[in-house]
Formats: C-alpha cells, structure tokens, sequence
C-alpha cells in the first residue's frame, strides 16, 4: 500500500462515496483512492487490475454460504497490494474501477476528436 502519492499534478477521473481516481500526467499513472488504500497504477497495471476485479464472481459468492466467501483478497502484486474486501467493498471497487476506465476512455475519444477537428479547420 502506498500513501506518499501527490495529488498535486493530479486531475480527478471519476469519483464515488467511497473512493475517487486521478491521472496524473507527469508520472503517467492512474490513482486509485478506496478507502486506506491508495496506489498508483501503469495504464497497463491499471487495465490488469480492473480485469482481475471484474472477474470476481460476486453471484456466486452471494449464494455461498461459506465463511471464506464473505470476503475476497484483492492482489496487486506491481503495487505491493494485497487487501481483503468484504463483497460490498468489492461491489464499490468495481464501481470505481469501471468509472475510472469509462472516464480514460470518453477523455481519449474526446481527445481524438478534438484532435481532428483541429487539424481539418
């Protein structure tokens, strides 16, 4: 876990009750704020992350009764990160992993098109 990040050169990308995501442009990294947990992320670290959230089975975990399925460690091994959520806490990551790869995507398409709106004129 790590908690020197500098919000300063920071952007917000996407924000929920429980957590918010900035980029920063000059270290080229994605920060993800989720409670005590605060990490950097490579865009690719990032994308990698994400994928290992979604792919969490929440149904499944829902309809088991056993004690080991009320929680999910969430492993980021780039980061140093390893980190037990209860199901809730990993409805709400997900929120904000998804929002903050929504959010990189609108602003890259936004960018394109301005970009060749630009170069057109």
């Amino acid at each position: 876990m790590q908690t020197h990040l500098s919000f300063k050169s920071a952007q917000e990308l996407f924000r929920t009750v429980k957590g918010a995501s900035y980029q920063c442009d000059r270290s080229s990294r994605i920060i993800l704020e989720f409670g005590d947990l605060v990490a950097a992320f490579r865009i690719n670290e990032f994308l990698n992350f994400r994928r290992h959230v979604n792919s969490i089975d929440i149904h499944s975990k829902l309809f088991d009764l056993s004690d080991e399925c009320d929680y999910e460690l969430i492993e980021a091994a780039q980061q140093n990160i390893s980190h037990k959520l209860t199901l809730c806490e990993v409805i709400q990551l997900r929120e904000l992993v998804n929002g903050t790869h929504f959010a990189l995507e609108l602003n890259s398409l936004l960018h394109e098109v301005f970009s060749a709106e630009f170069s057109v004129s």
